[in-house]
């Protein structure tokens, strides 16, 4: 399968560019970014080439992968969908709900695969947790903290949306949707605020009437990161600690299920671009309480 790579940022050179050259199923074929030198660095490192246009580069591929600021990949996608294209989309979807709306209807009305680089979902460790809390059940409550100062460094200097929206946009929907697939489908934001050093914390209620609680940052000077995430109920007590798979190789699983998906002619996924707008929806509504 062709694909093409739209972006060069640092997640573009750490994971999607070697994620996609090094897969057996998948052929990087383009690499386009705004800033030309960049998509040619990447594409003479992996042996391909950077093309001059978004849409040059969507006419020579099956599929386009999108390592963008999400106002970017809310429009570009969308032009990639149109022309009949599948997807691997970043998160958040889009800048706002909207963007994010018409770019699901687009996926669905094309009938094209799409995927969201929900990447903890595709660690070993983390499948096991939820097949665990789904075949014991009863759960009530959870909690989930993910804190780290990514945005201290000058890894993200240069990352405009990042700094402007904080935690939320960038690894909230990871743990949103975590303890979404663990407790049941987020239905309310009970209570939201943002603090000092971009901390957020925030209550969801559940489906089913369990209810969680979020705190997260990526402005705390902590070394190492903190993340965790846990649930509680009539079984007691289920911990997801930390990070044990590396990112490169959750991206490869996560391929292994979009090259699949596109061979089956299967569009529907737990991480496809319905779960993205969800997950925007539910931070839009988190946005809305601290306003």
């Amino acid at each position: 399968m062709r694909v093409g790579l739209i972006g060069a940022g640092l997640w573009a050179e750490r994971a999607h560019a070697p994620g996609l050259a090094n897969h057996p199923g998948v052929h990087l074929t383009s690499v386009w970014a705004r800033r030309r030198e960049a998509a040619e660095a990447i594409a003479k490192t992996y042996c391909t080439q950077a093309a001059d246009t978004p849409a040059e580069l969507i006419d020579q591929v099956d599929a386009v992968a999108f390592a963008v600021p999400p106002e970017v990949q809310g429009e570009l996608a969308l032009q990639a969908v149109k022309a009949g294209k599948h997807v691997i989309l970043e998160k958040p979807l889009a800048a706002t709900v909207d963007q994010a709306e018409r770019l699901a209807g687009a996926i669905a009305d094309a009938g094209v695969a799409s995927l969201v680089s929900l990447v903890r979902r595709f660690t070993q460790e983390t499948m096991d947790w939820l097949a665990d809390l789904r075949t014991v059940g009863g759960w009530v409550g959870g909690n989930a903290q993910w804190m780290s100062g990514a945005l201290l460094s000058e890894d993200y200097s240069g990352s405009a949306w990042r700094h402007e929206n904080g935690a939320l946009l960038d690894i909230g929907p990871h743990v949103i949707d975590l303890m979404d697939a663990a407790l049941g489908k987020v239905t309310e934001v009970r209570g939201a605020t943002r603090g000092k050093r971009d901390l957020w914390h925030f209550m969801l209620g559940h489906e089913n009437g369990a209810t969680s609680t979020i705190t997260i940052s990526l402005q705390m000077p902590l070394e190492p990161t903190v993340v965790d995430f846990s649930v509680y109920g009539d079984r007691g007590y289920r911990l997801l600690p930390g990070r044990q798979t590396p990112s490169d190789q959750a991206f490869t699983v996560m391929l292994d299920d979009f090259v699949a998906m596109v061979h089956s002619g299967t569009t529907e996924h737990p991480c496809d671009a319905q779960r993205g707008l969800h997950l925007q929806r539910v931070i839009e509504a988190i946005t809305e309480k601290v306003s």
